[in-house]
């Protein structure tokens, strides 16, 4: 397990927030994991979900005490990134921020490189 610097891929006190509160709810850890896989509309997809700790390969950073897992392959493909988590009229849901990401779908769930 390896500390990832903010400035390398990071939660904004806002994506922290939510996931500090859907934890909460579930009784589980204050920690969000972030995968890349294939698929999707434009190449890639991204995949959240809370994790019970890190794994052997993880890189974790911190933000307001939840931590951010990524694996050794994701963080590739997601160097730089900046997850928030946004509010709008068309609902709620976490956004990636990644400038290694060329292109993206309409949704904001997948990107090509």
């Amino acid at each position: 397990m390896a500390t990832i610097p903010v400035s390398e891929v990071g939660l904004t006190p806002s994506a922290a927030a939510r996931v500090a509160a859907i934890a909460a709810r579930q009784g589980k850890p204050a920690i969000l994991r972030l995968s890349v896989e294939g698929g999707g509309c434009s190449g890639f997809q991204y995949r959240f979900g809370l994790a019970d700790g890190p794994e052997g390969d993880d890189s974790v950073t911190e933000t307001d005490g939840v931590r951010l897992v990524v694996d050794s392959m994701s963080l590739d493909l997601v160097r730089g990134a900046q997850v928030d988590f946004v509010e709008s009229l068309g609902g709620a849901a976490f956004k990636v921020e990644n400038p290694n990401a060329a292109s993206g779908c309409g949704c904001g769930t997948s990107f090509s490189i």
